[in-house]
Order: C-alpha cells, then sequence, then structure tokens
C-alpha cells in the first residue's frame, strides 16, 4: 500500500477528483496554501496499491498543466520609507507536485 500526496492548483482540482473518482480512486482534498505566492493549492491523498502508481500519476499528469500566468509581487522600495510597491511578474502556475510515500499499516473502520 502506498500513499500519494499530490499538491495541484486550485483551478485544477474538482477536474481531476471527478476523474480520478470515475477510475475508482478515493480521493481526499485538503485546502493549502502555497509559500512564494501565497496562493490556493490543493493538496490530494490517495490510498493505493503499488501496481495502480502509474495509472494515478498518469491521470494527474495528463490534468495538470503548467501555465504563465501576471500576478502582483510586493517588493521593497528602499528609496522611500519603507513602503510597498506591488509589481507585475510573469510566473508559472499549475502543474503538480506528487510525493508517493509507503505504508506501514492500514485500516478502515
Amino acid at each position: 500500500m502506498k500513499l500519494v500526496m499530490s499538491i495541484i492548483h486550485d483551478e485544477d482540482a474538482f477536474h481531476i477528483m471527478d476523474h480520478l473518482s470515475a477510475k475508482g480512486f478515493s480521493v481526499t482534498k485538503l485546502a493549502s496554501t502555497g509559500g512564494f505566492l501565497r496562493a490556493g493549492n490543493t493538496t490530494l491523498i490517495c490510498g493505493v496499491t503499488e501496481e495502480r502508481i502509474p495509472e494515478l500519476v498518469e491521470i494527474i499528469e495528463k490534468k495538470c498543466k503548467s501555465r504563465k500566468q501576471i500576478t502582483s509581487v510586493n517588493a521593497m522600495n528602499v528609496n522611500a520609507s519603507e513602503s510597498f510597491a506591488p509589481y507585475p511578474v510573469e510566473v508559472t502556475v499549475g502543474g503538480a507536485t506528487i510525493f508517493v510515500l509507503n505504508v506501514e499499516e492500514f485500516r478502515k473502520v
């Protein structure tokens, strides 16, 4: 048994969850926040057999595409007295970070 944790963009979450559920995967959704952009992410948790990991990862890779987005980042203006001035920056969002962990014991009660 393995535990697969996937950190994905909020916009991709429900589409991926529907697809995983249709393929027979049990999915738990947790709201999370990224550290750099402080934007909403979703962490999906799935308990799966080792044989189904490639199928699960393939679904996530196909449905989670990275994309460019313009966002405002605060930068300190050194000429003003510690004021912050936002400026637009193009960043890559989306995609997925996937962790596959060993499970020593599994119980469903």
